[in-house]
């Protein structure tokens, strides 16, 4: 076994990640404070070929040297917007025919492994800030609820990790 050279991965450029074939999924982040946890949400839809990020409220935004320190470039490659309003851009996005989830601890909420997904749907997921999860507005917008199960003490992840876990899961099943 050997580690691979950065030219033996077979990367493709940014020009060419843009023309590519992106899964029908978009990320919405909900007043998302910490912005190593924006730029790795960044580098995770690159990852993934997402199509699109959604940074809401609070959320901060390209360019800027805390968010490029995790995305590695990412904002260079993965399309985003901004809107003052998560509720406002998540009805939006439910208009246009996403389906919302939402990565939350609800009375609803399913396990991930438990998620059925629809490969002739597109879908939006939604991560709430780091303190107070996805706001009710947003939650009100939402199809259904996901959590991630969990049997420590804590019962919540980091905002990077759960878009990692969540986002590779829904592309294995897609494709």
């Amino acid at each position: 076994m050997k580690k691979l050279k950065l030219e033996e991965l077979g990367r493709i450029s940014v020009d060419e990640f843009k023309e590519a074939e992106k899964i029908p999924v978009c990320i919405l982040l909900d007043n998302v404070r910490s912005l190593h946890n924006v730029g790795s949400a960044f580098r995770t839809a690159d990852a993934f070929r997402v199509e699109k990020i959604y940074l809401t409220g609070i959320t901060g935004t390209p360019p800027h040297r805390e968010i490029e320190k995790s995305a590695l470039g990412a904002t260079s490659s993965v399309a985003w917007e901004h809107h003052e309003s998560a509720s406002k851009a998540a009805k939006s996005l439910r208009d246009q025919g996403y389906q919302m989830i939402i990565i939350e601890q609800t009375n609803t909420s399913i396990p991930l492994q438990e998620l059925p997904i629809d490969k002739s749907k597109k879908y939006c997921l939604v991560f709430g800030n780091e303190v107070n999860g996805v706001s009710d507005e947003v939650i009100e917008q939402g199809h259904l609820a996901v959590e991630i199960p969990q049997s420590g003490t804590k019962h919540s992840l980091n905002i990077s990790v759960c878009v990692g876990i969540v986002t590779w899961e829904i592309s294995k099943q897609l494709r």
